[in-house]
This record gives C-alpha cells, sequence and structure tokens, in this order.
C-alpha cells in the first residue's frame, strides 16, 4: 500500500468512526467501561435535594454553614487493543477483508476511549508478538495506532493467541479494558486468555465470514489455507464435502463460544457480511443494563 492510498484509508476511518463516537459510541463506551471507583472532588454548600449523608460535619462545623463532600468517578482507564494480523485476516468473500473491519472496529473503541480521557495501547500478533504499542493518550496516537493497523506487513502468517496473551500479562500491571480482535482459529490458548480474563476485563471481538460455513456450488474447487500455505482440491459438487466443511466450521466456532463462556470473556461476533455498529451498540446497550 503507497503512501496517498494508506493516507486515504486513515482520513476515510477517522471521519467516519469519529462521527459515530460523536453520536453514540461516546456515551455507550463511557456507560460500559466504568472507572475503577470513586474519589473525592470537593466540598460545596448544601443545596435543597443533597443526600444528607454526604454532608462532611467537620467542614459545616468550623464554617458555621452545611456544606458536603462532592465525589466523582475516578475515570482514566487503559484501553488494550489484541489485534490478529495472521493470514487468515487478510480473507473476505463479502467486499471487505477481516483485517479491515478489525481496524475500524479498533479505531472506533480507540476514539471513544480517548473521548473518554483514556488511554490506547495496541498489540499486533501472529504466531508471535509481532508489535507493541505501548498505552498513551490523544488524536496523534490513535491515528498511529490506525496507520499501523494497515500498515504493517506481518512476519509471520499463523496464529499463536497465547504468545499475545503471555505478552501481555507481563506488561500490563494495573486492571485495564482488553478487546481481543480475531478469528480465533487458534488452539490451546484457555490458560493464558483465563489468566487474562481474571486480571482484565476483556472482551473477544469474534471475526466470522459466510464462506468459512459453505462452500458454493462450482465443481471442482481449490482451497488454501492462508496460514500453511497448504492447498487442497475440493468437489463442492458432492454432499458429503459440503457438509464435513460445515460441520468442521460450525464445531470450530461453538468450541471458541464455549471456550470463552468458560473463562468469562464476553464474545462480540462480527460478520464480514453485515455491519459492525449494531453489534457493537447491543454489547455496550446490554453491559449498560447490568447492575
Amino acid at each position: 500500500m503507497d503512501f496517498k492510498e494508506l493516507f486515504k484509508k486513515i482520513r476515510h476511518v477517522e471521519i467516519r468512526t469519529k462521527g459515530l463516537v460523536n453520536e453514540t459510541f461516546g456515551g455507550e463506551y463511557h456507560s460500559a467501561f466504568k472507572g475503577r471507583g470513586i474519589e473525592f472532588a470537593e466540598v460545596r454548600p448544601y443545596q435543597i435535594g443533597d443526600d444528607i449523608r454526604s454532608i462532611d460535619w467537620n467542614v459545616s462545623a468550623r464554617m458555621g454553614d452545611t456544606f458536603i463532600k462532592v465525589f466523582e468517578e475516578e475515570r482514566e482507564q487503559t484501553l488494550m487493543l489484541l489485534v490478529d494480523v495472521s493470514g487468515s485476516e487478510d480473507f473476505g468473500s463479502q467486499g471487505a477483508f477481516k483485517r479491515d473491519i478489525a481496524a475500524e472496529i479498533c479505531a472506533l473503541v480507540a476514539f471513544s476511549a480517548i473521548k473518554n480521557n483514556d488511554k490506547v495501547g495496541m498489540v499486533l500478533f501472529t504466531d508471535r508478538v509481532e508489535k507493541f504499542i505501548p498505552p498513551k493518550k490523544g488524536r496523534r496516537h490513535v491515528l498511529r495506532l490506525i496507520r499501523d493497523l494497515y500498515a504493517h506487513d506481518p512476519a509471520s502468517r499463523g496464529t499463536r493467541l497465547a504468545a499475545a496473551f503471555d505478552h501481555l500479562l507481563h506488561v500490563l500491571r494495573r486492571r485495564a479494558i482488553v478487546l481481543i480482535v480475531s478469528d480465533f482459529m487458534d488452539e490451546g490458548f484457555e490458560k493464558p486468555l483465563r489468566a487474562v480474563a481474571q486480571r482484565h476485563d476483556t472482551i473477544a471481538v469474534h471475526l466470522e465470514d459466510p464462506r468459512e460455513e459453505a462452500l458454493p456450488l462450482v465443481g471442482l474447487l481449490e482451497l488454501t489455507d492462508a496460514e500453511t500455505g497448504e492447498t487442497v482440491v475440493v468437489d463442492t459438487r458432492s454432499r458429503h464435502a459440503r457438509e464435513a466443511f460445515a460441520q468442521q466450521t460450525f464445531e470450530r466456532r461453538a468450541a471458541v463460544v464455549d471456550l470463552l463462556r468458560r473463562v468469562r470473556v464476553e464474545r462480540i461476533p462480527i460478520r464480514t457480511d453485515a455491519g459492525y455498529v449494531e453489534p457493537l451498540i447491543r454489547f455496550f446497550r446490554h453491559r449498560n443494563r447490568r447492575p
């Protein structure tokens, strides 16, 4: 991707996602990811309707009038984006690659975070950690994250989620919001994911494509694994072959859903043949309704 094309993509994503943030997501993000607690802000004169339990009796006695303590949410948090950039992310049968959708979702959530004065960091991973960007605030920092999402050329095409989770456990000392964006085409990552979920508020954005669910009826079809490069030829006229392919996808996704449920990681399914805005809004509003 040349510089002009990269700049256009970044600018397009910024305009699109910042509009969504200002209209909807900024407030939804704030409500969904509450601060770590409340902290004392100031005292002010008592007004009719104030909770009498907030009266500061010491200050009131000194000042000869009634004053109350005012508290505010300790808002500042850290959002860490864990983004899968393996070979399978460069796939999309509906006009949009998973990687492009991942970039827009990350931009949307990152701009929502900085609007709420939170820090944002990012880990790009394949079967290794490809890049780690420490959390910072500000628009320029988010634009750098978006640039790296589009411009990064992975050294590997495989997937090893455990490598990203292990890295995160070493670099994040304080509790954070962790957003994992991946198609989760991997195994053997339950233990490190459980450890991440126990320490951090962890959410999984699960990317899916309909072509991974069903083969088209086109006769002989050459299928290449985007991560291993292995190629097989399948006769899509065979009902058995089509059903076996669909069953394999169903079982793989069901295993991911079950694993996320066991380790108590919330899942947001995002399909390449549908928008990501509505699923994200549903997720935020569901969290906001929780006690």
